[in-house]
């Protein structure tokens, strides 16, 4: 008679399986739903009698994979911590170098420009000032700001480039 039962039991769990899995469960997620919804129906008989153990087995399997449903749904997919890959988005230390020689570099050819060019130069492109205010800072005209700031970067990019 244990034999019949543990058949029994098992086209039981087969036909519960088969619901989850026609519901987009995974298998492994049908498993661990299976086993839920035993370890409840095993509680639940201790406290009083289960009439009809199959459908309360299944009926608890469906609940427990439409609560996981939502939860999946408010919260997102589970990622397990040994599948995220990680990327270091820090430059390299070659980057580094060559971003501290470049400013080097350009360093020296702002101290190869006139005072007042390398000022008015560096108030735009520094400061963000506009031309009108640089121009009243200087004593100078708007054109000659736009002049200076543009002969400021035609010898820098010419500087820059021989590098």
């Amino acid at each position: 008679m244990t034999q019949d039962l543990a058949k029994h039991w098992r086209e039981i769990f087969s036909r519960v399986r088969g619901a989850l899995m026609r519901r987009g469960r995974s298998e492994q997620d049908v498993d661990d739903l299976v086993q839920e919804a035993w370890v409840r129906l095993a509680g639940y008989e201790q406290e009083q009698a289960v009439e009809r153990p199959e459908a309360f087995l299944m009926r608890t399997a469906l609940n427990l994979s439409i609560d996981a449903h939502r939860a999946q749904v408010t919260r997102g997919d589970e990622v397990l911590a040994e599948e995220i890959v990680l990327i270091d988005l820090a430059p390299t230390a070659e980057t580094i170098v060559l971003a501290r020689e470049r400013l080097a570099r350009l360093s020296v050819g702002l101290s190869r420009l006139s005072e007042t060019t390398r000022s008015v130069f560096l108030a735009h492109r520094v400061d963000g000032l506009p031309y009108s205010e640089i121009a009243r800072a200087h004593g100078i005209s708007v054109s000659a700001v736009h002049k200076r700031i543009a002969k400021a970067t035609l010898e820098l990019t010419a500087w820059m480039e021989e590098w």
